[in-house]
């Protein structure tokens, strides 16, 4: 049931806010100041964490997985060189010492634990009964014409080299460095990235007959950084830039854009600087929260600067002005902040713990957005001189007065016409892929997402499952039943048409088993004693030169191996249902010490999405309880309250059906949007319902005079609202940073939806449920009306 006496009680509560805020100007204006320098001085405390690693919660099962095999082995992040001689050729003197001279600086690379390259690459030979072990090349540009001929020979028929550092025509090489962070500071993969990166420099300034790639999991942190870096320096700008000029074609007050301004950069400090205090780190996705806060801190400002404007218009002087641009906005624009800030606090639901501190920043910078939009902009703009020229006596028909009418005298047929269009573009939702390739993060002007795209076209893929293989017992690596197992296994595995290259332990005890057989072909197998297979691998073991040993493969008492499946590009869905294949022949053909799951990061951030929709799907519910709770509080009527969750839910439903269509793949950050946007689009819609109830509880109109009020007090505030809305978003689809880019886009595509459903499925709505209210006038409001 309605009580029509509560809205004018809350907006005398607002008159007396707004009058309050005048009187009090200077007082509020300092106060601004104090709270949001306050706040931002904890901005010193923020700083930047781009371990790849920080996209998993400490709880996460994948995560934990992955750790404890990494704990088991060395671990394996890494930075992988690719050398591209422009002639093609791999096997000369020239480009084998600079091989060797890079794979002696990669050493020095900041906590390097290994450094694999081809040229010392521990090969096997026999002489009588002693076993040789030595760098496949050595002193390069001592090899006659046939060493070099035999060198290639070996390389690229060898399985732990092929389609891993070599290519097989031998026209490119590469450098794998496996780091071991200590985790004591957030810069050590800066450190490395930086040393790399400058080793690289300079020697393609020294050899620029040679090109160079990069890619592996420091670069990959590395990228987030340079994304981000990227992303503050042109978006930023561009965004105040399309904030100033919006504006003031919006307001054509200079007054009303500085005090716009002023709003957002304190509302960022507050957020930002609470941040820092709170000890959040930023990564690529809690960073753009900054052009978040931008985008949305503009909405509130917004409808209170064009009711001033409109009032002033209509013959109000600027402090009446104020009062009542707070009496019509105060309340509706705390519902759209609290709602916002509702949605995004539904990302602390998110699997991803950048994304829980993405919602976090912004629902603190929206709360402090509303109050100096509710506070500080009215007392600014007590201060600032306005000019604004009276509106003509006579009433003119705007496009929102024509707008208006044409909704109001065709409202059944749009009634229809969009309700089914919403559910043909909703019914397409379900078409939509899920997709978390981490390469496809970041767009092709990144120098990480091309080199590593080159890099899996002409060499090896970056893609990789694990598998950690036990033997049942200490030192069962050595039974020839495991070794046949672990054989057959990896046979299987470079049969599947996914497969790129097999790193297994099994190669190396082939291998030696030929080199302890006088290098004879026929003994290219596992060995079938146990015990000749333990003195085998101790001897080889005895003879790997330090930091080259098999601790990356074996465990410590020789119970488990690990197996290295590198794999191509592929989706998530693809990527599980691989991994799944394996696990489940390991089952049908192995012995039950063997089963095993697949992990690795591909893995990781294959099942984060599995996790965060499913996480996101609970946290929506929940956020559109809430919600849905606050509109029916807000608007005092279950009926009203119920009515908007039907233009707040189908913008999202409709918007996932057109990205089905256009982009079709849905990544960690898309997965996020509903519950997201949710809270943004109850912009429009409580903006319209509220005035439309206004106008038929304060002044006593019909359905339909009540649609055409909202239209003309608010409908240009929507437009104007939505735009910014949209250009910020815009602007944040240009991220380099994918996460954000694809996140941006769909909520692009939805807000804009959101705005047309609200002019033409929402007057409808309210005119279908209130048809016995009164009957339908004809023409535009009454001059007396239309003032009000």
């Amino acid at each position: 049931m309605d009580h029509p006496n509560q809205s004018s009680e809350s907006g005398q509560w607002s008159a007396q806010v707004a009058n309050w805020a005048i009187k009090w100007r200077w007082l509020v204006l300092g106060l601004s100041f104090i709270v949001a320098f306050g706040a931002g001085y904890g901005g010193q405390f923020l700083a930047f964490n781009d371990d790849y690693h920080v996209f998993f919660s400490e709880d996460n099962p994948q995560l934990l997985a992955f750790d404890a095999l990494q704990n088991k082995y060395s671990k394996d992040d890494n930075v992988f060189i690719v050398i591209e001689p422009k002639n093609g050729e791999v096997f000369t003197r020239e480009t084998l010492a600079l091989v060797e001279e890079l794979t002696d600086s990669a050493w020095q690379t900041p906590y390097s634990s290994r450094v694999d390259a081809l040229t010392n690459f521990q090969h096997t030979s026999a002489l009588e009964d002693d076993l040789y072990v030595e760098d496949l090349v050595e002193n390069a540009m001592e090899k006659s014409d046939e060493e070099l001929l035999r060198i290639k020979q070996i390389a690229t028929k060898e399985p732990l080299l092929v389609h891993r550092l070599v290519d097989p025509e031998g026209s490119l090489t590469a450098i794998n460095i496996t780091v071991k962070l200590p985790g004591e500071s957030i810069d050590e993969g800066v450190q490395i990235s930086t040393y790399v990166r400058n080793m690289v420099d300079q020697f393609e300034a020294k050899h620029p007959e040679y090109n160079t790639y990069m890619s592996g999991m420091v670069m990959l942190s590395g990228a987030f950084r340079e994304a981000s870096e990227k992303d503050f320096g042109t978006l930023m700008p561009l965004m105040f830039l399309i904030i100033i000029i919006t504006m003031l074609l919006a307001t054509r007050s200079v007054s009303g854009t500085f005090a716009t301004l002023l709003v957002i950069i304190l509302s960022i400090m507050t957020a930002m600087g609470i941040a820092g205090w709170m000890g959040i780190k930023l990564t690529p996705p809690s960073a753009s929260a900054i052009t978040i806060i931008m985008t949305l801190a503009v909405a509130d400002s917004v409808h209170v600067l064009i009711s001033l404007i409109q009032k002033m218009r209509e013959g109000f002087a600027k402090r009446e002005a104020i009062v009542e641009s707070l009496r019509l906005n105060l309340m509706p624009v705390f519902i759209t902040s609290l709602t916002t800030v509702i949605g995004f606090m539904t990302l602390n639901f998110s699997e991803a713990p950048p994304f829980r501190d993405l919602g976090n920043i912004t629902a603190i910078g929206m709360t402090a957005a509303f109050v100096f939009s509710i506070l500080t902009l009215p007392a600014l703009m007590a201060i600032l001189p306005l000019k604004v020229t009276p509106k003509e006596t006579i009433k003119r028909l705007t496009f929102m007065d024509r707008l208006g009418d044409f909704v109001v005298q065709n409202n059944k047929r749009l009634l229809w016409i969009t309700s089914l269009v919403i559910i043909g573009f909703s019914a397409l939702l379900v078409r939509n892929e899920l997709n978390d390739e981490f390469v496809k993060y970041f767009d092709d002007g990144v120098q990480f997402r091309s080199d590593t795209d080159y890099i899996s076209q002409k060499l090896t893929g970056i893609y990789t499952v694990e598998f950690s293989l036990g033997a049942g017992e200490s030192g069962g690596i050595n039974n020839p039943e495991y070794l046949a197992s672990l054989n057959q296994f990896e046979t299987w595995l470079n049969d599947q048409p996914e497969v790129i290259h097999v790193n297994s332990y099994v190669e190396i005890s082939k291998r030696v088993n030929k080199s302890m057989h006088g290098d004879s072909l026929q003994y290219y197998r596992v060995p079938v004693e146990r015990e000749e297979a333990a003195q085998f691998l101790l001897l080889y073991e005895m003879s790997l030169p330090f930091g080259l040993d098999l601790n990356n493969q074996i465990n410590v008492d020789k119970s488990e191996t690990r197996l290295i499946a590198t794999v191509e590009n592929m989706s998530s869905k693809e990527m599980i249902a691989f991994s799944e294949r394996a696990e489940n022949w390991l089952v049908d053909n192995s012995p039950t010490y063997m089963h095993t799951h697949g992990i690795s990061p591909t893995l990781m951030f294959s099942h984060l999405g599995m996790r965060q929709i499913n996480s996101m799907i609970s946290s929506s519910i929940l956020a559109i309880l809430l919600i849905s709770l606050v509109l029916m509080f807000a608007l005092r009527s279950f009926k009203y309250g119920a009515l908007s969750l039907i233009p707040n839910i189908t913008p999202i439903t409709v918007g996932f059906g057109v990205w089905a269509l256009t982009y079709g793949q849905i990544n960690t950050g898309v997965a996020i949007v509903f519950g997201m946007t949710l809270g943004i689009i109850v912009d429009d819609t409580v903006h319209f319902i509220s005035k439309y109830l206004r106008a038929v509880r304060e002044y006593g109109m019909s359905p339909q005079e009540a649609v055409k009020y909202a239209f003309s007090t608010v409908g240009k505030a929507l437009i104007i609202t939505t735009l910014v809305l949209v250009s910020g978003f815009v602007v944040l689809a240009q991220s380099q940073f994918g996460m954000n880019a694809g996140m941006a886009r769909i909520t692009v595509i939805i807000i804009s939806l959101a705005l047309v459903i609200d002019f033409l499925l929402v007057p409808a709505l309210l005119l279908a449920i209130n048809r016995d209210k009164g009957p339908e006038p004809s023409g535009q409001l009454s001059p007396s009306l239309a003032k009000s």
